[in-house]
């Protein structure tokens, strides 16, 4: 069986240079916990000069008891060498326990402000970007950074202290064997430089793929239904199983990459040990040593490669956080294209008098104008139907009412003032959505319905739901309003969704309400009795009628007609359709279609 011919667009790659000013980025959001840190590091320090007398003392007690045979004073060496040993445990103990939870709370105020900016962000940031792609960056993403800013950070400065800290001890000890042992170093940072750009890349590319695989989950998993439908679990499976088969090469990849960098560490250790061993033994035999200043020099050689290893692999950690940081930087960084006026107008109740002034409008450079030379006036408290063929821009004018996009010439006025310079939240504050897709939000009916206005009553929760007829399928159901639905509203028909969101854009009282194919999963008898409830609860606000079915607009003030992006006729019904114009041969189709 071969892989679908659909493809899967991989994540763009982010190729920014590796630099310390994104580091110090990153760095800051560790600014509130600075307490914290400083705690942290000074026990890592206290901890770390532990482990650096331990050797010296060990040291000691060989020459100066052991074989001096002074049992007194090596009872006294052994509760030093003990008493180091707790003091190291505890501390150590402490340190963990705190750098985690400065690490937990980076990160929770990290994927907190990446969620808040991203629900800022504009609708063309969205048409663009995967759902599955977004979650990424909240969850994988933001989790990769977890070990670096939880110990990794604290961890590295001790490593540093605990180096400089054994270097001078071994130049203390024996300047001659100190500079022997450290041949070999050179050969390990030449070696290890060469393999920074490939890991670095390597996660990236790991990065990237786990991306694609979100992405289809999220995909075939709102897609189940049509998967399902049309007979495709097998080929399904089959895609998502190639998506797996590369990240595990990639991943893979990225583990040969980083796998190399502690074997190396471990080789040149071991050949720098020998080197002391061999010398250590002659400088013994000569005379310039003691038995306990070499077997304190080799166990500080030892703890040398230790750290050293431990910063290679930070090292790693940090290519992949920067990987990571990256593409959370990206989205941060990516500002909302419906930018807040220096002075936005702060937003007193709108009227609803709405005005297009030879808008023209495109949803992005090489597509077509979805909306050309458009003009139109909507009196407070008017019903304007918008009618037309799919893709004729009906969609398109009521999105440009709330100003989820911006016009690309032209200007849309609300009560005199162009709707660029309102704060778009405060704008939309006032402007309800009903939408074909309902989409109803893990919870109970009565949270669902009061998502329109959170500090809404129970009883005003109940009064909106008689508004729309809702209230009689809410009283059927086994709970009534504290009845649980899951995601989209799984347990609920579509009429029914579609009758909550009448309730819930009711209970939000706006100034201006928009009906996007709001009927067309309702029934001829359920329609009747919202169209009823709609003429009483309309009245005094300016809505948008955007429908198919001609027979839900007849009673509209004004109705557009729409083809190609332009307005062809306006009006109202009677005068449409005595007109015998574009309007007319819609009624019409129409008409022929439910004869057929």
């Amino acid at each position: 069986m071969e892989i679908p011919a659909r493809s899967y667009p991989d994540d763009d790659p982010v190729e920014k240079p590796f630099n310390w000013g994104q580091m110090r980025r990153l760095l800051s959001y560790l600014k509130p916990y600075r307490t914290a840190l400083w705690v942290g590091l000074f026990i890592t320090l206290l901890a770390t000069a532990t482990r650096l007398a331990l050797p010296y003392l060990l040291g000691l007690a060989i020459d100066r008891a052991i074989l001096q045979k002074n049992l007194p004073l090596l009872h006294l060496y052994a509760l030093g060498y003990l008493s180091l040993q707790l003091i190291y445990w505890v501390a150590s103990r402490i340190r963990i326990r705190l750098t985690n939870r400065m690490g937990q709370d980076v990160l929770r105020d990290l994927r907190t402000q990446l969620f808040h900016h991203v629900q800022r962000l504009s609708f063309d940031f969205f048409d663009g970007q995967p759902a599955g792609r977004i979650l990424v960056r909240l969850t994988n993403d933001v989790n990769a950074l977890n070990e670096l800013v939880s110990n990794a950070l604290v961890n590295t400065l001790g490593d540093v202290f605990l180096l400089a800290g054994i270097l001078g001890m071994l130049f203390y000890l024996q300047p001659q064997l100190a500079l022997a042992s450290l041949v070999v170093l050179p050969l390990l940072v030449w070696a290890s430089t060469g393999l920074r750009f490939r890991i670095r890349r390597a996660w990236q590319a790991v990065r990237i793929r786990l991306s694609s695989i979100n992405s289809h989950l999220n995909e075939a998993l709102q897609g189940m239904r049509v998967t399902q439908a049309f007979h495709q679990e097998e080929a399904n499976s089959f895609f998502f199983r190639g998506l797996m088969s590369r990240y595990y090469r990639a991943y893979m990849k990225a583990i040969k990459e980083n796998s190399q960098f502690g074997p190396l560490v471990e080789l040149t250790g071991a050949v720098g040990t020998a080197v002391v061993v061999l010398y250590g033994v002659y400088l013994l035999r000569q005379g310039q040593m003691e038995v306990g200043t070499l077997v304190a020099f080799i166990t500080y050689v030892g703890n040398f490669w230790e750290p050293i290893s431990r910063l290679g692999q930070v090292y790693s950690l940090l290519l992949v956080a920067m990987a990571s940081s990256e593409r959370i930087f990206e989205i941060l960084d990516t500002p909302p294209s419906i930018a807040v006026a220096a002075k936005a107008d702060p937003g007193p109740t709108l009227r609803g008098e709405v005005e297009f002034d030879h808008v023209t409008f495109s949803y992005g450079k090489g597509r077509g104008a979805a909306l050309r030379d458009v003009s139109f006036r909507a009196e407070p408290g008017q019903t304007v139907a918008l009618v037309g063929h799919t893709g004729a821009g009906k969609t398109t004018i009521v999105q440009l009412i709330g100003r989820f996009y911006d016009v690309t010439s032209g200007s849309v006025r609300i009560d005199g003032v162009d709707v660029r310079q309102y704060d778009p939240a405060v704008l939309r504050s006032q402007v309800a959505y009903v939408l074909q897709d309902t989409f109803l939000f893990q919870g109970t009916i009565r949270d669902n319905i009061r998502y329109g206005r959170l500090d809404a009553t129970d009883e005003e929760v109940e009064e909106a739901a008689r508004a729309v007829h809702f209230h009689r399928f809410v009283e059927r159901l086994p709970q009534g309003y504290d009845t649980y639905v899951q995601e989209r509203g799984s347990r609920l028909s579509a009429g029914e969704r579609q009758l909550l969101s009448f309730a819930r854009a009711i209970l939000a009282n706006p100034r201006i309400l928009i009906l996007d194919e709001a009927t067309s999963a309702i029934d001829t008898e359920t329609e009747m009795l919202v169209q009823d409830a709609l003429r009483v609860l309309l009245r005094g606000r300016t809505s948008f009628v955007v429908a198919h079915r001609l027979s839900t607009v007849r009673q509209a003030d004004l109705i557009l007609v729409l083809n190609e992006g332009q307005i062809v006729e306006w009006g109202q019904h009677p005068t449409l359709e005595a007109r015998e114009g574009y309007y007319a041969q819609l009624l019409q189709a129409q008409k022929r279609f439910l004869v057929q």
